[in-house]
């Protein structure tokens, strides 16, 4: 049975599944859709055309679906689409989209957004995602399944991170992350190395990791140029699925991939 606590504010036209639980003041808007057994925790305000899926937390003072911070947005209907079983902690903002922008901001299933985090318009955040404290996202950035993304960093529009990556804490990012790999640092993020220990946790046989080591060190640390050194990658071991995987997300890059840092990774 929803349970709607009497200082709520919820439209009449918003929709509750069965066991949504809404928390004292919290402000549920026209056109928002709340899946069964979500979870509103107190001062949350969802507004915009915003729908949230199944069995989700969503914790105190968290706005989910607010207009977009840019200046060309002129209030057109756009979309948040917040799946399954995500946890949102205290004061994550999530915005809606814009029309240029491809009108969903999305979110998929079985994040953790740690307190503070900030989802910006057109950004599309994949499953089993864990962003950390105070992690921020500019517009139309997209995060591939099972990364992670550290503390107080800074993720710079249209930049892409791949799945299994990290990302360190404090780390200004203007370009792609590859998937499985490692980036960190300040003032432009680099690379070092192979996810090793996040692909151990997720089940990544040892014989696939030796090979993304591999690939990796002829990628960004033999010394070659980078086209050659994706031709040498692909000639040789190109078939491996998480080799194609690889390049493939390089290929699509628009800002460029971040670069290699000098000291030698973890072997």
């Amino acid at each position: 049975m929803t349970c709607v606590h009497p200082t709520a504010v919820v439209h009449p036209n918003a929709e509750l599944a069965d066991d949504v639980r809404v928390g004292p003041y919290a402000v549920i808007g026209e056109h928002v859709r709340i899946g069964r057994g979500t979870s509103i925790e107190s001062h949350v305000v969802i507004e915009g055309w915003t729908d949230i899926g199944e069995e989700c937390r969503i914790h105190s003072f968290v706005s989910i679906g607010a207009p977009p911070q840019h200046l060309q947005y002129k209030g057109e209907k756009t979309l948040v689409r917040i799946g399954h079983h995500n946890i949102l902690r205290e004061y994550v903002t999530v915005n809606r989209a814009t029309v240029f922008g491809g009108g969903v901001t999305s979110l998929g299933d079985h994040n953790v957004l740690m307190a503070y985090v900030h989802i910006a318009h057109d950004c599309h955040v994949g499953s089993h995602v864990v962003m950390a404290n105070a992690a921020t996202l500019a517009g139309h950035i997209v995060i591939g399944d099972h990364a992670i993304v550290g503390g107080l960093s800074g993720i710079h529009q249209y930049v892409r991170i791949g799945a299994y990556s990290i990302v360190g804490g404090c780390s200004a990012l203007g370009q792609d992350v590859p998937p499985f790999l490692r980036a960190a640092g300040g003032y432009r993020a680099r690379l070092f190395g192979v996810n090793t220990i996040g692909l151990k946790r997720q089940g990544f046989a040892d014989d696939r990791i030796r090979l993304l080591k591999r690939v990796y060190r002829t990628l960004f640390r033999s010394g070659m140029g980078l086209a050659e050194a994706v031709k040498k990658v692909r000639d040789e071991v190109g078939d491996a699925e998480d080799v194609r995987t690889l390049l493939s997300f390089m290929d699509d890059t628009k800002r460029g991939v971040c670069k290699g840092s000098d000291e030698r990774e973890d072997e």
